[in-house]
């Protein structure tokens, strides 16, 4: 029986099911990030502390990257939408993940942080 992290990413379709496995192995890659089940969703934490989570847009149908404190972080391509705190990095499971933009955005949020 799978947990409900490894449920949720199993019972995607391709090929938004890779690309929400590749962000995952992203982010669980850094140190001090930890996976955890919250709100129905895959949420990861930095130092205790809510950082990110993974989820699919529900109108685009795109996966995106959410930023807890992504107000504070200014970038182009990241979403406010009608949210008060977090920003969203969508991202298009039918081209090349843009590793360099994510890591960078990654870089500000965890630079918020300290």
């Amino acid at each position: 029986m799978l947990n409900p992290l490894d449920q949720y990413f199993e019972q995607k379709n391709e090929p938004v099911k890779s690309c929400l496995q590749y962000l995952r192995s992203l982010l669980t890659g850094y140190t001090g990030i930890t996976e955890h089940w919250k709100y129905g969703m895959p949420f990861y934490y930095h130092k205790g502390k809510m950082f990110c989570y993974l989820w699919v847009h529900k109108k685009l149908h795109q996966p995106y990257i959410g930023l807890v404190d992504g107000k504070h972080i200014e970038h182009e391509d990241l979403l406010q939408e009608k949210r008060a705190r977090m920003k969203i990095l969508l991202i298009n499971q039918l081209e090349d993940i843009p590793k360099a933009k994510i890591e960078s955005i990654l870089a500000q949020a965890f630079a918020f942080r300290k």
